[in-house]
């Protein structure tokens, strides 16, 4: 399954599949601040992308909620992981959405400031850190949409869901938006 969407000069994409298999610039890796890969997105990026992957983390040390950092990709095809650090969800009590859409513009400007043209996100704090779907969903995407109609060199951003019932309720936020 897919949908695109063209934005100014670049091109909006949603996919459903493994990002781990993404061949962009970057992937983006939902970490926690610890940048300790262990479970989730994280730990499937480190199986296949190799132990390097958690040493550069191991060498940056903390990210903030909210930040993003970014490593080399060991054996993946993409060139880069941008560790982005986003929302444990606690009930929309700890300004959740604002620290979601910080991961997700932190990422893109990191994007861009090393000279990316393309990045996949997986679903940022949707998974084991609780945060709803479709909310996740209407965030990240009025972020990168917001983003793209500024000046930028990337040319393609993927939301690479994991599901197809993931990919649906992206697939509906989009074209709402």
């Amino acid at each position: 399954m897919n949908m695109e969407r063209k934005i100014r000069n670049s091109i909006l994409e949603l996919t459903e599949g493994d990002i781990t298999e993404m061949d962009t610039d970057a992937i983006v890796n939902a970490a926690n601040s610890r940048l300790q890969h262990g479970g989730g997105v994280a730990g499937a990026i480190v199986r296949k992308g190799g132990w390097i992957i958690q040493e550069e983390s191991n060498k940056i040390g903390y990210v903030p909620v909210g930040e993003a950092a970014i490593t080399t990709a060991g054996k993946l095809k993409t060139k880069y992981v941008i560790h982005a650090v986003g929302p444990v969800w606690r009930d929309g009590n700890e300004n959740e959405d604002e620290k979601l859409k910080n991961a997700t513009l932190n990422s893109l400007k990191l994007a861009d400031r090393n000279n990316l043209r393309s990045i996949a996100f997986p679903a940022i704090s949707a998974g084991i850190f609780g945060f709803p779907i479709d909310r996740c969903a209407k965030i990240m995407l009025s972020t990168t949409i917001e983003y793209l109609n500024e000046e930028t060199r990337l040319e393609r951003v993927i939301f690479c869901l994991y599901g197809k019932k993931n990919f649906e309720i992206f697939q509906k936020e989009l074209e709402a938006s």
